[in-house]
C-alpha cells in the first residue's frame, strides 16, 4: 500500500505539524514575562556578572529575533543621551540607577529600583546614571 496518496488526517487539529509556521515577535507582555522568568533565575547568569570599575559591561544571554542582555553598572557611570529604536523591557536586579527622560514637555528624574519591570518605547529619549556608591546590575530584552 502506497501512503503516500492517503491524507494525513492523524496530524488535523495540531497546531504546526508540520513546522511551516515561523516564529512570530513576541509581545511586550512576553518580553516582560521573559525578562522576569530570567531574574529569576540567577543560576543562569550570576556566573557573568564582571565588575569592572571603568566601564559597565553588557553580556548577551539569548538571541532569537529578540536581544536579551545583562548589564552591570559601576558607581557613578552615565550613559549617553539616547533611545532605542524598538520597544525595550527591562529590570534593575540590584542596586539602583536613575533615569532622565528629555521630552517635548520638559526633563523628568526618577529612580529605578529593583524587582521591577520597565517598558520603554521606540523614541523616548532618556539618560541612565548609577549614583549610588554600589554596582547596579540589569537586565534587558530589546524588540529590533
Amino acid at each position: 500500500m502506497n501512503l503516500d496518496t492517503i491524507p494525513d488526517i492523524t496530524m488535523r487539529g495540531q497546531d504546526d505539524p508540520h513546522g511551516l509556521v515561523t516564529a512570530a515577535t513576541p509581545t511586550v507582555g512576553q518580553l516582560a514575562a521573559r525578562i522576569r522568568e530570567l531574574a529569576g533565575r540567577p543560576d543562569t547568569w550570576w556566573h557573568l556578572v564582571r565588575l569592572d570599575p571603568a566601564r559597565p559591561d553588557r553580556v548577551v544571554l539569548e538571541d532569537g529575533g529578540v536581544r536579551v542582555w545583562l548589564t552591570t553598572w559601576p558607581p557613578g557611570h552615565r550613559t549617553d543621551v539616547h533611545d532605542h529604536g524598538g520597544t525595550q523591557v527591562s529590570t534593575v536586579i540590584a542596586g539602583e540607577l536613575t533615569e532622565i527622560v528629555i521630552a517635548a514637555d520638559g526633563v523628568t528624574e526618577r529612580p529605578l529600583r529593583a524587582n521591577r519591570i520597565r517598558v520603554h518605547g521606540g523614541g523616548r529619549t532618556h539618560e541612565v546614571t548609577n549614583p549610588g556608591p554600589a554596582y547596579a546590575i540589569t537586565l534587558h530584552a530589546q524588540i529590533d
